[in-house]
């Protein structure tokens, strides 16, 4: 599957629905939906996103999911069937991240709380320092487990899975993974 750069812009500002279940144990978190995203509705969707590659060779999903073409309603209940959930912090699609602003971040924290308080994860993992940072207002956060809970939820804050996150591998990807999901009751 591939979209045309005119075909992608049509996605701007679109959104993606959250993917939760019934028996939620570890919320990811990204940013926004990317354009291809919201074109293709998979959360983490583009073909050099390694997210689903990490979660596979970490062992949090047992198949591979094609992140190009998007997530099938089988891939979907895997997840679910497995207690993960994906959201961002930021509802809209935009070309990139930096196209936020800190005030929409802050309310996307807003808005995270208030999925934590609905579903109650006993984990959330939010992909990307820099947006924790400015969402929660916490300047001096570093990657890892938090501090702080966030609302019920233990926090860690793992890398972004982007491409252009370049100094980061699917393997360094799949260990940072691991850990919330190990926190979860993901993985044993």
């Amino acid at each position: 599957m591939g979209f045309t750069r005119a075909e992608l812009e049509t996605f701007a500002d679109a959104t993606v629905p959250d993917l939760i279940g019934p028996d939620l144990r570890l919320l990811f978190v990204g940013i926004n939906p990317g354009l291809w995203t919201a074109a293709t509705q998979t959360h983490f969707a583009h073909p050099g996103n390694r997210f689903y590659p990490a979660l596979y060779r970490a062992g949090i999903i047992e198949r591979e999911i094609d992140r190009g073409a998007g997530m099938t309603d089988d891939d979907r209940q895997h997840l679910i069937d497995r207690g993960i959930g994906i959201t961002n912090l930021v509802e809209r699609a935009t070309v990139k991240a930096s196209d936020l602003g800190p005030s929409e971040l802050r309310e996307g924290g807003a808005r995270l709380l208030r999925t934590i308080e609905a579903h109650g994860p006993a984990v959330v993992a939010v992909a990307g320092i820099t947006a924790y940072r400015s969402a929660f207002r916490l300047p001096k956060a570093v990657a890892g487990e938090q501090p702080d809970r966030l609302g019920s939820a233990r926090c860690f804050v793992v890398p972004n899975p982007s491409g252009l996150n370049a100094h980061e591998t699917t393997e360094s990807l799949a260990a940072a993974y691991a850990e919330p999901a190990r926190a979860a009751g993901v993985l044993v």
